[in-house]
């Protein structure tokens, strides 16, 4: 049975721990985590200050979507998983979710938002830009971005994030904010490799 001890901000076993919050938060008990755990978990909290304590934050995501998708085959779940995750986790969003490439376009995976543009050809708006290309795209205003799809008119900054699988984008995570600007370098950064991280459970 594992025990978590805290050494000033950090504690061990930080996949387990943020999974145990993530559940603890949603009402649900981690029957296979001990005592010790639970109370270290519940304990646990994600803070945002500055740039050491954003770049710790993503480090702590990232430990808790490995956890998520940890042993699970299906990337559909996963996709699930994640979106989830970065739409509980991550502030000031109004989308969060995915586009799977099927053949010539994209079509709409799991997501947390508003209802979405069902099909994106590839190359148009950001997100088809993004799979064309095979670079995130980081939009500090979308309304300037040349072709921009506009499925929220709330959207003002937008942030996609090319999912690779042997050599070939096969996703893209989509990211929308209400805010101007809201991503950061340190946003992409942590993102960026957040997706790298789990990249082959979204592969299936």
């Amino acid at each position: 049975m594992p025990v978590f001890i805290a050494t000033g901000n950090q504690l061990e076993e930080r996949p387990q721990l943020v999974a145990a919050k993530m559940m603890l938060r949603s009402g649900m008990v981690p029957l296979d985590l001990g005592h010790a755990s639970l109370v270290a978990a519940a304990m646990f909290e994600f803070s945002i200050s500055d740039e050491s304590s954003t770049q710790t934050f993503y480090q702590d995501l990232i430990s808790a979507a490995q956890a998520l998708v940890d042993g699970e085959p299906d990337p559909i779940a996963n996709m699930a998983n994640i979106s989830a995750l970065i739409w509980q986790y991550v502030p000031d969003l109004n989308w969060a979710g995915f586009y799977r490439r099927i053949s010539e376009e994209l079509v709409l995976g799991p997501f947390q938002g508003k209802t979405a543009c069902i099909r994106i050809a590839m190359g148009k708006g950001v997100c088809g830009t993004a799979a064309r290309s095979g670079q995130t795209q980081r939009v500090a205003d979308v309304h300037a971005f040349p072709g921009h799809i506009a499925c929220d008119a709330d959207s003002r900054s937008e942030l996609v994030i090319p999912v690779v699988s042997a050599g070939e984008v096969i996703a893209v995570l989509d990211l929308d904010s209400p805010l101007p600007d809201r991503f950061k370098d340190a946003d992409e950064t942590g993102l960026c490799a957040l997706i790298e991280a789990i990249s082959p459970a979204l592969a299936g």
